[in-house]
């Protein structure tokens, strides 16, 4: 089992661990928290949701993604694979950088994976695709699923600027993203999981039986993590939403 430092068992003090805590409770200590650990840093909010699906069945398999309401708190940097015109729009849409073979033999030859989001439009693909082993396990993909496969690449790169956070269930079930950073007031993280939650419960697929989601938690990069109450958490973002 690892060591915890002294200011990680302070922190851990402040979380009754037999509880299920509101989300404004929990953003509460999570400020808490981020006054006891002292970093010299501004660490990233991260949501983490245990679903009741099992993703090595197609109709189980959640992913998508969501533009959070006040962002991620830093720069985004977008690829975008593109030719002619497409390319044109890409650059004075603001993408950090543009490319067709160029940036495709790129990657392949450096493994350069320097950026966060890349957009793709579809006559790109066929030649994308062969990035699948380096982008794949990185998160980094181009999918018609999230919107990162698209003509209209000048919405793509302003979601994508603005915030947009794709998910996707991992083997076992669970979802984990950030969600902005802990120098943000309390209602803006609010806002951010209410959307992020809000998000994964519209990506419900159809095979999935009985509870969808099982848990929720919270955490900062470095902490402990602080459960949510599912059904209180859930019914009130459903009442925003209706």
């Amino acid at each position: 089992m690892a060591r915890r430092g002294k200011k990680y068992i302070e922190a851990a003090k402040l979380v009754d661990k037999n509880k299920r805590y509101s989300l404004e409770e929990a953003v509460d200590l999570l400020k808490e928290m981020e006054k006891v650990l002292q970093r010299n840093f501004d660490e990233t909010v991260e949501l983490a949701m245990r679903l009741n699906v099992d993703p090595r069945y197609a109709d189980q398999m959640v992913r998508g993604s969501v533009v959070l309401p006040h962002g991620l708190g830093k720069p985004i940097r977008v690829v975008v694979f593109a030719e002619g015109e497409d390319a044109k729009k890409a650059e004075e849409a603001g993408a950090d950088y543009v490319g067709g073979d160029d940036l495709i033999n790129k990657i392949l030859k450096e493994e350069w994976t320097d950026f966060d989001v890349a957009i793709a439009t579809p006559e790109m693909m066929p030649k994308v695709a062969k990035l699948g082993r380096i982008l794949g396990p990185r998160g980094l993909m181009p999918s018609p699923k999230t919107g990162t496969v698209t003509k209209n690449v000048e919405q793509a790169i302003k979601e994508a600027k603005k915030g947009r956070v794709e998910f996707k269930v991992d083997k076992a079930g669970n979802i984990h993203m950030p969600v902005g950073k802990i120098s943000f007031d309390k209602e803006k993280l609010l806002d951010n999981l209410r959307a992020a939650i809000d998000a994964v419960l519209r990506a419900k697929p159809p095979g999935a039986k009985g509870q969808y989601v099982k848990n929720i938690a919270v955490s900062l990069t470095m902490s402990p993590s602080v459960k949510i109450d599912v059904n209180e958490t859930i019914r009130k973002i459903q009442e925003m939403a209706a």
